[in-house]
């Protein structure tokens, strides 16, 4: 085997960068166990408290939590009072990490990574074989997870930004509009546009029965059920005509999106208009992978979820969770929309209008 020369100082960075990254993973596995174990819940606006006091609190094993608690405070998510040997949730890391009522709530998310940990064998099947691995096939985790990775995004922006930058949208949700939301999962954005338009219908539709149980839960949580409803049904079988019609963060999942799109159309009233929201990415991917910073999270989520879902469908176009604006827009066109353009963007999400 020939040798080969190596510059110790790029090792030394690139080991670096893998620490990080394991770092990364060993506290994202972290916030999750504090998350189903309720110990953020009994940190969050109790002041300074002893290790043994949150283990007793939260029912669980003092040695254990005394463990935890100190990666907590090494990785910065709490604070930590050497003299009194006590720890503090402050009222941001609460916000974030224990009230999921919160705008910005994002501990539960973490189930979202680790069912990709738990669907290994299952994803390297689909990289082996043809590519195909359905959305119902995963952990029921990813399920959790992916409600929670997006609810903040839609309860911070959705009716505050995203739909009031739609040309005359607002309105007719004030008014009264019908409103459909294809590909709704546990229902998070149909929940929050039910609550600030009160006068319009919202139907959530998915193809993955148990997601839409849970949606109907979570209306009936949020005491929205009479003006929101879910049905089992794919995007190219649900019925009816509607002033706007949803995509949230998953048309790129679907194995025939301009078929998808072209029956939107259809079911789409004349001066109706499409939401599309999609995953932010830039157009040139060489550009992408190194100028965007969610790059390496949504191509990994979408090599392991996204594309392999829509390879197990018809057509099986395999957009990915990073098409960008140009290729969604080529998308929409081949579908037969005449108007297509941006009307916002998060650092996580572009906002896309499709009208007739």
């Amino acid at each position: 085997m020939t040798s080969i020369e190596m510059d110790e100082s790029k090792i030394e960075e690139f080991m670096g960068r893998m620490v990080g990254y394991m770092t990364g993973s060993a506290v994202c596995f972290g916030i999750w166990l504090g998350d189903e174990l309720g110990l953020y819940r009994v940190l969050a606006g109790a002041g300074p408290q002893t290790a043994d006091a949150v283990a007793d609190a939260a029912g669980c094993h003092r040695r254990l939590v005394r463990e935890w608690l100190d990666g907590q405070a090494a990785s910065g998510l709490l604070d930590h009072d050497a003299s009194a040997d006590t720890y503090l949730l402050g009222a941001e890391g609460a916000a974030v990490l224990a009230d999921d009522s919160s705008p910005v709530f994002t501990a539960r998310a973490m189930n979202a990574f680790g069912s990709m940990a738990l669907d290994m064998e299952k994803i390297k099947t689909a990289f082996t074989g043809d590519g195909g691995l359905s959305w119902g096939e995963h952990h029921p985790c990813l399920f959790r997870g992916t409600e929670w990775f997006f609810r903040t995004g839609y309860r911070a922006f959705l009716p505050g930004v995203w739909i009031p930058a739609l040309n005359g949208v607002e309105e007719k949700l004030q008014a009264g509009a019908r409103v459909a939301d294809v590909g709704c999962g546990h229902g998070a954005s149909v929940v929050v546009m039910a609550g600030a338009y009160p006068n319009s219908r919202l139907r959530g539709f998915d193809f993955h029965g148990p997601s839409i149980d849970t949606a109907r839960q979570r209306a009936v949580e949020a005491g929205v059920a009479e003006r929101a409803t879910f049905e089992i049904a794919d995007a190219k079988s649900y019925a009816g005509t509607f002033d706007l019609i949803c995509f949230f963060d998953c048309l790129h999942d679907m194995g025939d999106p301009v078929g998808i799109a072209r029956y939107a159309l259809q079911h789409l009233e004349p001066d109706g208009t499409v939401l599309l929201v999609e995953p932010f990415a830039l157009d040139d991917r060489a550009t992408n992978v190194s100028d965007n910073p969610m790059a390496p999270l949504l191509y990994m989520a979408s090599s392991a979820i996204c594309t392999p879902n829509s390879l197990s469908q018809e057509v099986g176009l395999g957009l990915g969770a990073q098409a960008g604006e140009a290729r969604l827009r080529q998308v929409f066109q081949d579908a037969g929309f005449t108007r297509f353009r941006r009307a916002a963007e998060s650092p996580l999400n572009l906002i896309l209008e499709a009208r007739p």
